[in-house]
């Protein structure tokens, strides 16, 4: 089980996001919790106020650390212990599926979302141990990167999804693209389901996914095929397909 508390300025972006499907069932059979902890509660200002402009002038304002700070501390105290936190930053290493297997074996994982031009660098210093992002853009605040490493995490955790072997041989897995999937019918606007699906015959069914996977990164994301662990057929493969095609 993972407890997820996201500091957040928006709890009920967060409650309403992750409560549903999949993850909501999960939180239903006790698998995973999530707690939205509102920094705003933890201001001692009388207007409710968590930003103020930055020293040294610039444009827009920088939440304050003594919020968030306490925030985390009565969570701690709660806890009883410092439970690690991730910083959502565009200025973060990039969140990935190998970083998602370790954190998902942490009990506990608080995730701290920043808002408006960002967070005064001493709340960082104190309590921020990982800063993450979900890639080079940026975004208004860190609640949606939040629930997608959430959603990601949680799909690790044994029991969330119905399927054992799903989250286990989907992309990603072995740094390979998921192969091609279909379902019925059979033919759907003049396409059909590939014969080998159909056989019944598995060695050769995961063979041809196999294949497929392997066709799938080279043409979609070649550089995830550089750690991928390919037996020596599965190498002469690759470079079969990877031939510049002649006449």
């Amino acid at each position: 089980m993972v407890n997820y508390h996201v500091l957040t300025l928006f709890p009920d972006m967060v409650a309403e996001g992750l409560n549903t499907s999949i993850l909501g069932r999960a939180a239903a059979k006790g698998l995973l919790s999530v707690e939205a902890i509102n920094i705003r509660d933890y201001t001692k200002e009388k207007h409710g106020h968590v930003d103020d402009a930055p020293y040294g002038g610039g444009a827009g304002m920088v939440m304050q650390a003594a919020p968030i700070c306490d925030a985390y501390d009565a969570l701690c105290s709660r806890l009883g212990k410092r439970p690690r936190v991730l910083y959502m930053t565009p200025q973060g290493r990039v969140f990935n599926q190998k970083l998602a297997q370790e954190l998902a074996r942490e009990e506990d994982l608080v995730f701290l979302c920043g808002h408006y031009e960002g967070v005064d660098e001493r709340a960082l210093e104190l309590i921020a141990t990982d800063y993450l992002s979900i890639g080079d853009y940026v975004l208004t605040g860190g609640e949606l990167p939040a629930m997608v490493m959430i959603d990601c995490i949680s799909r690790l955790i044994p029991g969330v999804l119905n399927n054992g072997a799903s989250a286990e041989f989907e992309s990603f897995h072995d740094n390979l693209l998921e192969y091609p999937q279909y379902t019925r019918p059979e033919s759907y606007r003049g396409q059909k389901v590939p014969e080998v699906l159909l056989s019944g015959h598995h060695k050769n069914i995961e063979a041809w996914r196999r294949e497929q996977s392997i066709r799938r990164t080279w043409e979609r994301r070649p550089d995830l095929l550089e750690k991928a662990q390919l037996s020596p057929k599965e190498k002469g493969y690759l470079e079969t397909i990877a031939k510049p095609a002649h006449g």
